[in-house]
């Protein structure tokens, strides 16, 4: 699927080869039949201005936008097992999916990076295709929704994503529901969450009980990650 592995490259860091391949990208989207022709000519337009913008302008404000909190990262298994222990059995089950494709990840690269992830897709039948991008369409859409509310040109790219899914998810449900969000990308945010606290090699009985309550108070106002319901199947890749 031509249009996935575009939009996979455009959901990368920002990179000088990205921007010296915008004219192929152009031409792989004229052959591409995924989306009807209105929508890939605004993905072509946004391809066209996108990479006309200034490479390290773009850098910046890529990890200004994903890097920062949890609410926006591309990180799959961050809305679905924040940071449980559950996040690196998951790791280990995409992982193996991706080599029964063939497919080799840089040491330094988490396989559940949505461009990865995408690009994985890539390699299957169109059904299974689909499939898989169902499997995560309600993060698509969370994903997409606070780009929106944030004003980002990339929630278009979430756009097309969710159409290539054929998913039907409640926009209007979700907008109200991102709107009453906290933002977790805020200095103030950023310091509540990694702030240190004091190291007590000896904490004895009454003070163990206070530092633990002070530790989750930290996160009270942070973005919660468990987006997916997984009683119901919603998986990434994960075998229940």
């Amino acid at each position: 699927m031509m249009t996935l592995k575009v939009i996979s490259r455009l959901l990368e860091y920002p990179s000088e080869a990205l921007w010296l391949h915008r004219d192929e990208l152009i031409e792989a989207l004229e052959q591409a039949d995924e989306l009807p022709v209105t929508r890939a000519v605004q993905l072509m337009v946004f391809v066209r201005e996108y990479l006309n913008e200034d490479l390290l302008d773009m850098q910046a404000q890529y990890c200004e936008l994903f890097d920062r909190g949890r609410a926006t990262s591309l990180l799959l298994f961050e809305h679905v097992h924040g940071e449980s222990r559950d996040r690196g059995q998951a790791m280990v089950d995409l992982m193996a999916q991706y080599q029964q494709q063939g497919l080799q990840i840089d040491c330094r690269e988490l396989p559940d990076h949505l461009p990865i992830y995408l690009e994985y897709l890539t390699a299957l039948p169109t059904d299974e295709t689909i499939e898989g991008l169902q499997d995560i369409a309600p993060i698509l859409a969370l994903l997409g929704e606070r780009l929106k509310q944030r004003e980002s040109r990339f929630s278009v790219l979430f756009d097309f994503l969710l159409e290539l899914s054929h998913s039907d998810i409640a926009a209007e449900q979700l907008s109200k529901q991102v709107a009453t969000e906290v933002r977790d990308d805020t200095p103030e945010a950023l310091d509540a969450v990694w702030e240190e606290e004091q190291v007590k090699f000896f904490a004895d009985e009454k003070t163990c009980g206070s530092e633990v309550a002070a530790h989750q108070h930290r996160f009270a106002n942070a973005v919660v990650p468990q987006y997916l319901d997984l009683s119901v199947g919603s998986h990434v890749g994960v075998q229940k």
